[in-house]
């Protein structure tokens, strides 16, 4: 039953979202993204993922809102791909139009948030949301729904003129190559890798299975771009790029996991695997490398990537709030 929102400005509607919405979503995230951070930092590839991935159900999780000329003026949706007692609420708008939206979005997503928990067996659930420091009303409305600050994560990048196509040489013992992609064994090791690393952090864990749904899903996927480091005769370091995005002139080089195991740190081995994207990126005609990184990561993941270059694009605040499940789905 579509709820009544007495909220909105007179003639704007609320609705479902579909994949034929997805071009003109992005549209109106990249005016959200160009208004908070300076650019556009969101794909065509993460609007169909966001719509249609694990545990997500676009007829039942996502909302949009359209203004009286029928404009997307605002949209949201959850993230919670391993359906574990953690959710994620995005709640995007329009940035000259889509304000009116804001809080009917997000009041939405906090009652479905209660029905998601009693759905995926949880008794209490966690929320986490996410505002650039400049996004104020959207933190104010955070706060007002009970959300408060945990840490921040940071959208790095750096540009590749100049980065020899030619990595430097590994530390003594360390052998860099590309994944054997058609090696199902070695593509479980690259999973099982990623995964261990990122155990001591607050990561979600993600079943093979997703995982390799979620990457066969990406466009562009370049496995040349995807490294694994050897030493001691065992994969002991891993780093995934991401794909196009369903981006032809996307010209950034993207780092989306990189991990090493606990015994192999402070080796080297780390640098070693980013330096050999970046001259890769570099090689293929790339303008620029970038990532994401949880500035509280017990790793200090931050410090390697200012090393080889990069600084902060923006940082985001990550807030959480918990809510218990709802207890009549009729």
């Amino acid at each position: 039953m579509m709820p009544v929102m007495t909220e909105l400005p007179a003639g704007w509607t609320l609705r479902r979202p579909t994949l034929d919405d997805a071009p003109r979503i992005l549209e109106m995230v990249h005016a959200s993204d160009i208004a908070a951070v300076g650019e556009a930092d969101f794909t065509l590839d993460e609007v169909h993922e966001e719509l249609t991935g694990p545990h997500t159900d676009m007829n039942r999780d996502s909302w949009l809102v359209l203004d009286d000329g029928g404009r997307i003026a605002g949209w949201a949706y959850p993230r919670n791909p391993t359906g574990k007692a953690r959710d994620f609420v995005e709640v995007y708008v329009h940035p000259e139009i889509g304000l009116p939206a804001q809080r009917p979005l997000l009041r939405l997503m906090m009652a479905r948030m209660a029905e998601r928990a009693a759905e995926l067996g949880h008794q209490v659930y966690a929320v986490r949301a996410a505002a650039v420091p400049t996004e104020t009303r959207y933190i104010d409305a955070l706060t007002d729904a009970g959300f408060t600050f945990r840490k921040q994560h940071a959208r790095m990048q750096m540009p590749l003129a100049g980065v020899s196509p030619q990595p430097p040489e590994p530390p003594a013992g360390v052998l860099i190559r590309p994944v054997r992609a058609g090696d199902e064994t070695e593509m479980r090791q690259f999973h099982a890798v990623i995964e261990a690393a990122f155990q001591d952090s607050d990561h979600r864990a993600l079943a093979y299975p997703d995982w390799r749904e979620q990457f066969l899903a990406e466009s562009g996927v370049d496995f040349a771009e995807w490294f694994v480091a050897e030493t001691d005769g065992v994969i002991a370091g891993a780093l995934q790029s991401g794909g196009s995005g369903g981006d032809d002139e996307n010209d950034e080089g993207w780092v989306k996991s990189l991990g090493v195991l606990r015994p192999y740190r402070k080796r080297g081995v780390g640098e070693a695997l980013l330096r050999r994207a970046l001259a890769v990126y570099a090689a293929q005609g790339r303008a620029k490398a970038g990532l994401g990184v949880d500035l509280a990561n017990p790793t200090d993941a931050a410090s390697l990537y200012r090393k080889v270059g990069m600084t902060a694009l923006y940082r985001a605040n990550v807030y959480e709030t918990t809510v218990p499940a709802a207890s009549d789905l009729r």
